[in-house]
């Protein structure tokens, strides 16, 4: 069996680029968000005590029948429809036969040779350009029970002292979308996963949490000369298949250390063998896991115990019509109606604002103030707690009224955070906070003339510095009187005042 080359062995990413075309096609799995399993009534709940979310059914035991789960024939209609697919009208599910301790009944219910969606396509972007990326099929499985391996140090079978198997996971409905072998960059196939992901999001037919293997990537890269100019393409290399990739970086990392191995045993005279492989993160390097099958070791054949899907037209044409605004036509939308760039919105995607953003806007905020407080302060204050900005006990509606106040200049930024303490430590609305804080700027001109006076009264030397035309030493008597007020002076005013008590305004 080959073995892992050490990464400073490797020819550059660069180098490979130069001799070397990329064929990438990328097979992810999505947990969908159904209440039952895809054959049985088992709960599919995350996180449960290992097998305890289990039955006669998904445990594979003898005169045990399946029975398809309706609401994931639906969720994976919808993803079809979402990506371009044409919807079969007849299409039947196959056992798809293999042995893994953690497949109960020894086969997989999937679909081979007439799955539910196929040739659709997905738009990604990256650096300006829009990248279209086939999808050759969406088709319905169930997923297979975990393996814990322990005793080992790095958590696979290799060096384990024993393994346990959970088969809560067992029977939870999957689609497996496949695309054509479009790809041709680490950056464009990360692209691919992280548009899919936000495409289900908006679905809501599953939270495709990657930390938790809702959403995994297996990616199939294989490299091939590049053509001297006037040459024909040269035919598709061997390609090697990198499973169960669990992040949008690692994805990038597993198909660009790929790259380089590959392009390295090429380069010696070696032979890429077609082969299962996992990356490991800590490394950024991939290892080999077995050969990889052909579609004939698994034996397909017709599911005896299901009937096949024959969906109706109208079913169909009514998923159609009622499908979600979709991220691309959303991205669209936010541009024209709030002057968002394409890097505002991915700034407030990644840091998972960005419903929260538009219900704030709709709320009263401009677009402006809601980016501001969510990306800059709420978002942080989330990662700190080690949540998610939508668990905050802050409302839209409440960052909505905060953002009028201080448009107003009924509240300071520095207030307006205090305002933010109050309402996340339940002290109520933003109103009843300014209240019960005592928070509101004062507007009382003869307070704030008072302070002014004390302030220039207690540093001459920089009062006489500004009399002399230097307004911008003017900083540290604002500071000043914003201390002796306790915040709850508009900063600006504070300079005005000062500069007309000082003559030079």
């Amino acid at each position: 069996m080959s073995t892992a080359a050490p990464a400073s062995a490797l020819p550059s990413y660069a180098d490979a680029l130069a001799r070397y075309e990329p064929v990438i096609g990328l097979e992810t799995h999505v947990e969908l968000g159904t209440v039952s399993k895809m054959f049985c009534g088992c709960p599919t709940a995350f996180g449960a005590e290992p097998n305890t979310q289990v039955c006669p059914v998904c445990l594979g035991l003898p005169g045990a029948l399946p029975v398809v789960n309706e609401a994931a024939v639906r969720f994976a209609v919808m993803i079809g429809l979402a990506l371009h697919c044409d919807i079969a009208s007849w299409c039947r599910f196959a056992r798809k036969n293999y042995f893994y301790p953690d497949m109960p009944k020894n086969f997989q219910i999937s679909q081979f040779d007439e799955p539910l969606c196929t040739d659709g396509w997905l738009d990604v972007e990256v650096d300006g350009e829009v990248h279209r990326v086939g999808i050759t099929r969406v088709h319905m499985e169930e997923d297979t029970g975990k393996s814990l391996h322990v005793g080992g140090a790095t958590g696979r079978i290799h060096g384990a002292t024993h393994s346990l198997v959970d088969y809560n996971r067992a029977g939870i409905p999957l689609v497996e979308i496949v695309t054509e072998p479009d790809v041709r960059s680490p950056e464009v196939a990360r692209a691919y996963v992280d548009e899919l992901r936000e495409l289900i999001r908006a679905l809501d037919v599953s939270d495709v949490r990657m930390e938790q293997g809702s959403l995994r990537c297996d990616a199939n890269v294989s490299l091939r000369r590049r053509p001297a100019p006037g040459e024909p393409d040269a035919p598709f290399g061997t390609r090697t298949e990198t499973k169960n990739l669990n992040s949008l970086r690692s994805v990038e990392r597993a198909v660009r250390y790929e790259i380089s191995r590959q392009a390295g045993r090429l380069d010696d005279g070696e032979r890429i063998r077609q082969e299962t492989r996992h990356f490991d993160e800590a490394a950024g390097r991939t290892s080999p896991g077995r050969s990889k099958e052909e579609a004939t070791d698994y034996r397909y054949f017709p599911e005896p115990d299901l009937t096949p899907l024959a969906l109706p037209v109208q079913y169909v044409d009514e998923l159609r019509v009622g499908l979600p605004e979709l991220p691309a036509a959303r991205r669209a939308r936010l541009i024209a109606e709030h002057g968002y760039t394409v890097r505002d919105l991915t700034d407030l995607r990644n840091a998972g604002v960005l419903d929260l953003v538009e219900q704030t806007v709709a709320a009263g905020a401009t677009p402006a103030a809601a980016r501001k407080w969510w990306l800059n302060e709420l978002a942080r204050r989330a990662a700190d707690a080690g949540s998610q900005p939508s668990d905050l006990a802050i409302s839209p509606a409440d960052v909505a009224r905060i953002t009028v106040l201080v448009a107003g200049g009924e509240l300071t930024d520095a207030l307006a955070r205090k305002v933010i303490d109050g309402v996340l430590a339940g002290e109520g609305t933003p109103d009843e906070v300014i209240a019960g804080r005592g928070l509101a700027v004062v507007a009382d001109d003869g307070a704030l003339t008072a302070a002014v006076d004390a302030a220039i009264a207690t540093a001459p030397d920089i009062a006489e510095k500004v009399r002399g035309g230097k307004v911008n030493a003017v900083g540290p008597l604002v500071g000043a009187v914003m201390k002796a007020m306790k915040g709850q002076a508009d900063a600006a005013s504070v300079r005005g005042l000062l500069l007309e008590r000082l003559g030079a305004s």
